[in-house]
């Protein structure tokens, strides 16, 4: 019987727990009917001493969620799996450089578009003036570059002061309208597959998507621009993902842009998908068979 270790929270942060065992049920749900048996792991048990993860068949790290509060732990996590050989995907070196959000720069010099982005060491007050008026941008967002679902995202107006600024290197980008009227559209790849595609969208007033802050998310077909931008983003990467989730949104002449390659603990969304998770158990069996 084919092992599988699904990783997640640290068992002391309870800033998850109302989710992540909805998606880990989803989760078993789709690899138990392929055959397998799933085992639930901390990723924060493993970060110096990989000998229990070398016993599964296959490693996944989709809900190993939290790792943006202790950086320097989690990258200790990825050189450990690494140099244990931990059959883990995606690999545990894109698990390593996808926990960065400057890796957005390294895909636009390859021809990604991306929003304007300023890459700082520390975000202070002068440079968000200073982003507000070199870009003309009426609205900025401001945020870490190693974060996860909004964490210390600030959404500001010129003159408006910043309030839990970001601690450490942070990214200035001009906030894109199109996220409140039409929202962001995620594209789910599996083996390199096109699986399917959700919209997600901020209630009223909001700029958040994620599920905590109230979220709309509705099942769509994405439109051929947007899977050709999606293709674009995976072809630049150019390395052996067994999953991806590719994060799209308007700018503000309607073109699509590349808001996040989630490569490491994206929600599938199975629950919207229409083959129920089919093609994510497809690619898991390619890849055990590989």
């Amino acid at each position: 019987m084919t092992q599988i270790a699904i990783l997640i929270p640290d068992p002391t942060d309870k800033s998850y727990i109302g989710r992540w065992p909805e998606v880990l049920e989803r989760l078993k749900t789709t690899l138990e009917g392929a055959g397998a048996v799933v085992t639930a792991t901390p990723w924060t048990t493993h970060v110096l001493d990989a000998s229990a993860l070398l016993a599964f068949d296959l490693v996944l790290p989709v809900i190993a969620w939290g790792y943006h509060r202790d950086h320097a732990q989690w990258l200790a996590a990825c050189a450990t799996w690494t140099a244990a050989g931990v059959k883990i995907a995606n690999p545990a070196s894109v698990l390593g450089w996808n926990s960065d959000k400057t890796y957005l720069g390294r895909l636009a010099q390859k021809g990604v578009p991306i929003p304007p982005t300023i890459w700082t060491q520390a975000a202070t007050q002068a440079d968000v003036d200073a982003a507000f008026a070199t870009t003309g941008a009426p609205v900025l967002i401001v945020k870490p570059t190693v974060s996860a679902g909004a964490f210390r995202t600030l959404r500001l107006s010129p003159g408006e002061a910043m309030t839990e600024a970001p601690d450490g290197p942070a990214m200035i980008q001009p906030y894109l309208k199109s996220i409140e009227t039409e929202g962001e559209t995620s594209l789910l790849f599996f083996g390199g597959r096109f699986s399917h595609a959700v919209n997600k969208r901020p209630v009223n007033g909001d700029f958040r998507i994620q599920m905590q802050f109230g979220g709309l998310y509705t099942t769509v077909t994405p439109d051929a621009g947007a899977t050709a931008l999606a293709e674009q983003v995976l072809a630049a990467i150019d390395e052996p993902l067994l999953y991806a989730r590719i994060d799209l949104a308007r700018d503000d002449a309607g073109a699509w842009v590349l808001m996040e390659a989630e490569l490491i603990e994206p929600d599938f969304y199975l629950d919207h998908d229409p083959a129920n998770g089919a093609g994510f158990a497809r690619a898991v069996r390619e890849r055990l068979a590989a």
